[in-house]
Formats: structure tokens, sequence, C-alpha cells
């Protein structure tokens, strides 16, 4: 434990440096061309197989993918802000995943290590007393800001992967270190799991910063993440001149709003939570012009993923029915998406004898309910744990300067070193964890 202590020690500096460069540089969902190439880069320095691109995302399961002019000029301006070369061209069309594997060539279970990449769509403050403004690491790139903590989560990947190369020497089995695009609007981690990224994965840590949780505090594992649906809607009706003809015209805008309300007052699940919102609608282009297009941004969730169908098909009908009274066309599109999926509660006690190792951990809880969000790393708990493997979500807590999704956000760096030598210590005494719940490698 002291060289681990000590190793760690010398890296923090370098992790903090990372994390900075990455908020400074921050690139939103399946335009993490930058981050992409580097963790790729960085990977490969360090002894590791690296799989990116198409080989770890499946085209056809991805969800909300920009238009490929965005996605063109943001691979550009990739470049322009010091991409690698080598590998940038690998994640052209948005295919921003990156798989690094570590064999030992001893026997012993496959670990997987998820981390997500992308920032939010958010201008960042330039408020003086806001810490990256101040210190001159806040974001260059407009409307694109790490407010969710993905930044560290990154920066944390890098360093455990960087020490689990120095070590290799004393660990068994395989390691995979899954740095995952577009988690925001849950859209990235099913076309890493269709394209078998999580096939072979005996054990899977997925992790968080803060959420709430003090400094010096782990959760070695979250429960009641909601299953949830993001859709798109595009009602298409018929412009007309509303003083002269309104009679030729068929409104989009009242079908829209009909179908907001509607959507609201879809009943309740007896089952379980459920929630739907719709965030975002608009239409129209002049007051004298009954208006031909409008828009929603809508979500359903559900505690299961039952009680989510529900709402989804509740709201599908209640928009075909709204599209139907004003005789307009209503097209929608899934954008975005999460199942429900608890963490394994046998691999609390591991965890936690863990992180006890750790000493600026003050407290520890096993379980914890996460407070009615969706997390796109289910999709990818709910595959190892279906394959009869171990899988748990973790949270390392830190002091926030605001909340998560803010402009102002900002943490406590050291919770980086707390998150490195628990999930470290996670891969070195995994053989122990193999031996008492007999999880055989693949």
């Amino acid at each position: 434990m002291t060289d681990i202590n000590n190793m760690i020690e010398q890296l923090y500096p370098e992790m903090v440096e990372w994390r900075r460069d990455f908020h400074k540089y921050a690139e939103s969902g399946w335009v993490e061309f930058r981050t992409a190439s580097l963790v790729a880069a960085r990977l490969e320095q360090w002894g590791f197989e690296v799989k990116a691109g198409e080989e770890v995302i499946d085209k056809d399961s991805r969800m909300g993918v920009p238009q490929e002019d965005f996605l063109r000029r943001h691979e550009a301006r990739a470049e322009q802000q010091g991409a690698d070369m080598k590998w940038l061209p690998r994640f052209s069309g948005g295919f921003t995943g990156v798989v690094g594997i570590l064999d030992t060539g001893r026997p012993g279970p496959t670990i997987g290590y998820r981390f997500d990449m992308d920032a939010l769509d958010i201008q960042e403050s330039n408020d003086q007393d806001h810490q990256p403004f101040a210190d001159q690491f806040a974001s260059v790139n407009d409307g694109m800001m790490h407010a969710c903590g993905h930044d560290a989560h990154t920066s944390i990947g890098l360093g455990l992967a960087k020490l689990l190369s120095a070590i290799k020497s004393q660990l068994n089995g395989r390691i995979k270190m899954i740095f995952q695009p577009s988690e925001e609007g849950v859209r990235g981690a099913k076309s890493m799991v269709e394209a078998g990224v999580l096939d072979d994965v005996d054990v899977l840590f997925a992790s968080h910063i803060g959420t709430g949780v003090p400094l010096g505090e782990v959760v070695c594992g979250s429960n009641g993440f909601l299953s949830t649906t993001k859709m798109d809607v595009s009602f298409t009706g018929v412009a007309s001149h509303a003083g002269a003809k309104p009679e030729e015209g068929k409104n989009a805008l009242l079908a829209a709003a009909t179908a907001a309300l509607n959507l609201h007052s879809i009943p309740r699940h007896s089952g379980g939570a459920s929630r739907v919102n719709v965030g975002v609608l608009n239409a129209g282009s002049g007051r004298n012009v009954v208006p031909a297009s409008a828009h929603l941004k809508l979500e359903t969730r559900g505690e299961t993923a039952e009680i989510n169908r529900f709402m989804f098909e509740n709201a599908q009908q209640v928009i075909k029915g709204a599209a139907q009274m004003y005789d307009v066309e209503a097209k929608i599109d899934i954008v975005g998406a999460a199942t429900s999926c608890n963490s394994s509660p046998e691999l609390a006690p591991y965890i936690r004898s863990q992180a006890e190792q750790v000493d600026t951990v003050k407290s520890i809880q096993d379980i914890s309910s996460f407070a009615a969000g969706s997390e796109d790393a289910t999709y990818m708990l709910d595959k190892v744990k279906s394959n009869g493997g171990l899988a748990s979500y973790a949270i390392f807590g830190t002091t926030l300067a605001a909340g998560h999704h803010n402009e102002k956000f900002d943490f406590d760096e050291s919770v980086m070193i707390i998150a490195l030598k628990t999930l470290a210590l996670a891969a070195i005494n995994i053989e122990q964890l193999a031996k008492d719940k007999q999880i055989l490698s693949h």
C-alpha cells in the first residue's frame, strides 16, 4: 500500500493537468474527437491493446447523433486544438469510443472499468469567482462545458491505466478500460454494449464523482436509477395566411401545444415512480402565419423498464392523437435511452474493503439509492449481470462549487486520489473476490 500511495502521489499532478486540459477543451456527445484521440494515444504508449471507433461502437445503436456537418466541423476543431493525428481519423463520423486492454498473461477474471468523456451543452461562467475561469482553464468551446465531472472521470481512468500498466507483473487476468462517449442524454453506452465490449467482462466498476456526496465518503453501489426514453418530435403542417386563408392552414403549433399539455396528463403508474417532461417547444415563424412546423423535446422515466415502457407508449399515443386532431404529421425520433439496473449487492463488501485502505476516506456506504435520475452505464451493468458477472456503480464524494449541470460547476480535485486508490486496489486484490465469489474468467 505504501508503494501504491507513493506512485499515486507522483501521478496526481499529471492527473490535475489532464483534467484541466480536458476541461479547457470540453467536447459534447459524439464529438469527443480530441479527448478520445489523446486517451487512445496514451493507452497505446502505456502498453495497452487499443480498440477504437467502429471497433467498439455499433453504428445502428447510437442515439442522438448530430448532423454530419456538425461532426465534420468539430473534427476539424479538434485537429486545431491538438488532437492526436494518428488516432483522430479513427473517430470520424462521431465513433468516439476507446477501449484499452491490458492482458497480464496470468489466469484471472476480466475486469472492466467504465469512464465517460463527454461534456454538457452549457456555456461556462466567466465570473472571476469561478475557479476554472480565474485559473484560465475554463472551456474555450462555445456551448460546451464539463459541468458534471466527466473531465475528472477521464483523468481518473488515465491515471488508473498508467498505474496498472506499471504494476502489470502484480496483476492477474485482463483489464478493460472503457472510455465511453455521449453519456449525457443517455446516448452512448448501448452502442458499446451492442458492439460486444462488455461480453467478456466478469466484474464491472462504473463510478461518478460528487452527486451530493461529501468529500471523503465513498458509496460502494448505487441503486434507483430510472429507466428513461428521450424523444424529439417534429410536427409538420401547412402554412397559410392567418387572415386571408386560415382554413387552408394546418396548425403544427396547436398540435404540439395540445401534445405538451396532454403528455403531462398521462396517469402515473402504481407500480413505482414514473415521470414525463416536455422540456422544449419551438414553433411558428410569424404572427400572421399559420405555423407549419413545431418541435418538442421530451422524456419519460420509470422505476422499472416496464413502467417506463408504459409512459413511453402512452406518450406516443398522445403525440399521434394530437397530430390527428389538427391533421398534421408527427415524426418521433428516439435520441436517448437507459434502462433500470441495481448494483450487485455481493460486490459492495469488496469495494468497501478496498476503500477502507484509503487514508482520506472518512465514511463508507454499501448501497445508496440515486435520487430519481437516470444513468447510461445501466446498459453496461445490466449486460455484465445478465452474463453472470458482478457490476457496481460507485460514488466518490467531493466538495462542489455549484451543483451538477450548473455553469459554475467545479469540484475538489483531491477526490481523484481517493477514486484512483480505491479502483486500483480493486484490480490488485481481484483474485480474492474471484475465489470468494467463484467468478471465473471467460
